[in-house]
């Protein structure tokens, strides 16, 4: 397949300095994709006949093809290159929006939903690869934070803007949006976007190779408690997302205007995090910042469960102001997180970003389809889903610690 076009000429200085805004615009489909028609619910089941449940699913009809083709971004721009990939997604994804935009069942939104999300995690899965292929060490973790604080203003602003799409258009209006999204993202990267993966250094895509290589990714003890650890903090924040329609609206009473409620908190949070975890970036070790966002998190959770326990009815904004807290720490430990993943596999780093994806995208689908509809009818429960999810994380980050330490037993004479 012929590269779509020529790669343009870039200095590695100013490479590094645009990257993060262009792979954290990249990343924002995936938020925008599930943010922006969340007020939309009431009126996607009113206008196709579908019940609360059937609406909900399209966020799973999304997140699990997201979660399964995540396993492939990666692998495909290891081979293909990285540019080519990620313009390939952008405009399929274009084309799925419209396609949901005039959907006129359920079933046909599942479907055109299913083809987003299917294609919806290029430019997240493959952007983490470029980071690391034009940076290392504290620059890339530097990097990946300025990213995440950018990328950190799409879940405020998409249900916002969701929201004022749906009362002056409809729903169909915020598909249309998304396509048109997709389209300038396009657009940026044919311009902006060099290949930053030569061709001497692509890898196989014959069958043998990549099984190799998949089987040794599936069976690293590391890379499944690193990402395991990185996909279980983002749920324990994520459930909240997730259960927006139900828990905002039935459980606090509000409008499809007021989902800033919830938004902004977790936004400023990530945010700020980012921010620490890039200022600290070469002062302290990858796993010292992410204990530190640990500890953060673990006060996030105590003090939401403690408020949800002591406050009913449950008021804004303290319902939702711990998200503030959680995504500090959140925030702080994302950064280093995916750099120690990433070093795991130097040689393909673009399919362990893909397994990254995949971990957290199929942690999200499970809290979509399953945990979220459980969890959303009380202040209460969706605390103890978020304290759960953070103490498995936790868990599995401590486990990975203690494998690095070295044994302390003494030697046999």
């Amino acid at each position: 397949m012929p590269a779509p076009s020529t790669s343009p000429a870039v200095s590695q200085a100013d490479l590094q300095r645009r990257l993060p805004a262009i792979i954290a615009g990249l990343s924002t489909l995936g938020p925008f994709a599930i943010d922006t028609y969340l007020p939309s619910f009431n009126s996607i089941g009113a206008d196709l006949g579908a019940t609360p449940l059937q609406v909900q699913q399209t966020l799973t009809a999304y997140i699990l093809p997201f979660a399964v083709m995540a396993l492939w971004h990666g692998a495909l721009s290891d081979s293909l290159g990285r540019r080519r990939v990620v313009l390939i997604g952008l405009v399929l994804f274009s084309a799925a929006s419209i396609g949901a935009a005039f959907s006129q069942s359920i079933e046909a939104l599942w479907m055109w939903r299913a083809l987003q999300g299917a294609v919806g995690g290029v430019g997240m899965t493959v952007g983490r690869a470029v980071v690391r292929d034009v940076a290392d060490g504290p620059i890339a973790q530097r990097m990946l934070s300025q990213t995440t604080m950018m990328f950190a203003l799409a879940p405020a602003i998409a249900p916002i803007l969701g929201g004022w799409l749906q009362t002056l258009a409809g729903w169909r209006s915020v598909f249309i949006f998304l396509a048109l999204i997709s389209l300038c993202l396009a657009l940026l990267c044919w311009r902006m976007l060099p290949e930053t993966l030569p061709p001497e250094k692509r890898q196989s895509m014959q069958p043998g190779p990549m099984a190799r290589a998949y089987r040794e990714l599936a069976t690293s003890g590391a890379f499944l408690r690193l990402a395991g650890a990185l996909a279980l903090n983002f749920a324990g924040f994520f459930v909240y997302v997730l259960a927006a329609p139900a828990f905002l609206t039935g459980v606090m009473g509000l409008g499809p205007r007021e989902f800033a409620w919830m938004f902004i908190p977790a936004v400023a949070g990530t945010m700020i995090g980012a921010f620490l975890s890039s200022r600290l970036a070469g002062r302290l070790l990858p796993a010292a910042s992410v204990k530190a966002g640990f500890g953060i998190m673990t006060a996030a959770v105590i003090i939401n469960l403690t408020l949800a326990l002591t406050m009913n009815p449950p008021r804004m904004p303290w319902a939702t102001l711990s998200l503030l807290l959680y995504n500090i720490g959140m925030g702080l430990a994302m950064a280093p997180l995916q750099v120690m993943l990433l070093d795991l596999f130097a040689h393909r780093r673009g399919m362990a970003s893909s397994g990254m994806a995949f971990a957290q995208s199929s942690g999200n689908a499970l809290v979509a389809g399953l945990v979220a509809p459980l969890l959303w009818h009380s202040a209460v429960t969706m605390a103890i889903g978020s304290m759960c999810a953070l103490a498995a994380g936790g868990l599995l980050f401590a486990w990975h610690l203690k494998t690095l330490r070295p044994s302390s037993a003494p030697a046999k004479p």
